[in-house]
């Protein structure tokens, strides 16, 4: 028997349009903090890099490694 809403369905087919909206939005939430995170995490990484350099110029300045060291370890930190 129809009883003139949306051909027999009811409101049921709201349910399921409701939980798949519902489910992209959780996926954008959890994809924005991920973009977040991820933007910290390379800027640590390159802090990591600039407190390595720091240390290798400390120990240079103690007299601890040679200049050919201390320039090929520069070197290495560099590229990466």
């Amino acid at each position: 028997m129809m009883w003139g809403l949306m051909n027999g369905w009811g409101y049921g087919g709201g349910i399921i349009f409701g939980l798949i909206w519902m489910i992209l939005q959780v996926v954008i939430v959890v994809g924005a903090i991920y973009f977040i995170v991820s933007l910290f995490q390379n800027k640590k990484g390159s802090n990591r890099s600039s407190n390595a350099l720091e240390i290798l110029k400390e120990r240079y300045a103690r007299g601890e490694i040679s200049e050919e060291e201390y320039k090929e370890r520069k070197r290495n930190l560099e590229e990466k």
